[in-house]
This record gives structure tokens, C-alpha cells and sequence, in this order.
């Protein structure tokens, strides 16, 4: 399938390959490029979710200290 580069080298993912990905509005893709093939690879970036279970009440302070701490964890994981 083939696809034009913008004047600011973009390029649309078609409808019928963003489907069987399950690509959508706001997602990230992780693009590479395979020296030896000599191709760029576009794989969908799936995030690892956390999730936190709370028994108890949270101050806002507690709240933001969790945002961090997780905005840390991505940032090492990039």
C-alpha cells in the first residue's frame, strides 16, 4: 500500500492497517528501522497500565505524589 510524506515527513497509517491494529486517535506507535531489511517497522505501543487499589481516602498531596511517581517510572522506561 502505498502512502505520500507530507512537507513535514508524515505519513497516514490506512484505515484497513490502523483497524487490525487497533491504532486510534491519541495512541502511540514505536517506529524503527531495520538496517539489514532496510525497512522502518511501525508496531502499536501498548503502555502498562497501574493500577492502584485504595482502601482508604487520599489527600490531594498523596495523589500527586502517585502522578510523579509513575511520570517517573515512564520517563526511565522511554
Amino acid at each position: 500500500m502505498k502512502v505520500k510524506v507530507t512537507r513535514n515527513f508524515q505519513i497516514t497509517i490506512p484505515a484497513e492497517i490502523r483497524e487490525k491494529l487497533g491504532i486510534r486517535v491519541g495512541d502511540y506507535v514505536d517506529v524503527t528501522y531495520d538496517e539489514k531489511e532496510g525497512v522502518i517497522i511501525i508496531r502499536p505501543y501498548r503502555r502498562k497500565w497501574t493500577t492502584y487499589t485504595l482502601g482508604r481516602k487520599m489527600t490531594p498531596e498523596d495523589i500527586e505524589e502517585i502522578i510523579s511517581e509513575v511520570n517517573d517510572e515512564n520517563a526511565n522506561n522511554c
